[in-house]
């Protein structure tokens, strides 16, 4: 049975809306499906209703930008329910806070010669979420298409990567803080795509601090199949469980919604763990 547990939508950065994604989770045989928008679950209950037509089971989940260390680290939550008013006081919060954060990469871009304005960005915006540097990044490359400076998206995610001219990370949700929010919540954090990480042997001290899960079937690392071969050595002996998707955000990027190869047993440990 084929799942997918990292998927966006245009709630948060993805190009597609949720009926979309949903009928592209059924085109691909996605049986199980878990809808992980930044800072938001606002497509979850409408993603419930229909895939339940389509038979898709659907794992609500959310993914959070923490901070450890001076340096973002990603998370992610998933839960049997979203509708608890801490989760959503939380996010709502940080979705102001990115959101203001983006304001200020803008300007940035701008000082350093980059000719962007706010309306450029929030066209690329689909929803109420929040504002992030992916909506940034979009907005450069569709201004920039076709023009003779034109940019790949290597070129432009620079600006955002420390020594970038729009380097401003959010740190004003800390990892442990997330990790204590999604448990009181009702819900299991788990790292999101470790490989990516600014310091891969960070990753024992983010599973040390409670027992959480790993993102280990991920498809955007450059050495794939032998980073999935140690980062499940890795949940093995450090996480409570392994989890995977294809952190889609639409068919502009390489990997494809339900290409990642995740095991049926880490889903149903997932679920057993939700109790769903």
């Amino acid at each position: 049975m084929r799942s997918d547990l990292h998927i966006h939508t245009h709630e948060s950065d993805g190009l597609l809306s949720i009926e979309e994604v949903i009928n592209l989770a059924h085109t691909n045989n996605v049986q199980t499906l878990a809808i992980t928008d930044h800072e938001s679950t606002q497509a979850i209950n409408k993603a419930e209703l229909l895939a339940e037509e389509l038979d898709i089971k659907i794992i609500p989940g959310v993914e959070l930008l923490t901070s450890y260390q001076g340096h973002e680290v990603h998370l992610l939550g998933y839960f049997k329910n979203v509708n608890h008013p801490l989760l959503q006081a939380r996010l709502q919060e940080i979705r102001t806070q990115r959101t203001a954060l983006a304001h200020d990469m803008v300007e940035c871009l701008k000082s350093g010669g980059i000719s962007l304005t706010w309306k450029d960005v929030e066209n690329e915006v689909g929803a109420n979420g929040a504002v992030t540097k992916g909506h940034i990044m979009r907005a450069i490359y569709h201004q920039e298409s076709g023009s003779s400076q034109n940019k790949n998206w290597r070129e432009i995610a620079a600006h955002f990567r420390p020594g970038g001219v729009a380097h401003l990370p959010y740190l004003n949700h800390t990892f442990e803080d997330a990790v204590d929010l999604i448990f009181a919540c009702g819900g299991l954090p788990v790292v999101a795509h470790p490989g990516l990480l600014w310091d891969p042997q960070i990753v024992f001290s983010l599973l040390a601090y409670r027992q959480i899960g790993l993102e280990v079937y991920y498809g955007y690392w450059e050495r794939q199949a032998a980073l999935i071969q140690y980062y499940a050595e890795v949940a093995d002996k450090f996480a409570i469980l392994a989890t995977g998707g294809s952190d889609y955000h639409g068919p502009s990027g390489f990997v494809k919604l339900g290409q990642m190869d995740v095991p049926y047993d880490s889903v149903l440990q997932l679920r057993s763990y939700l109790e769903i």
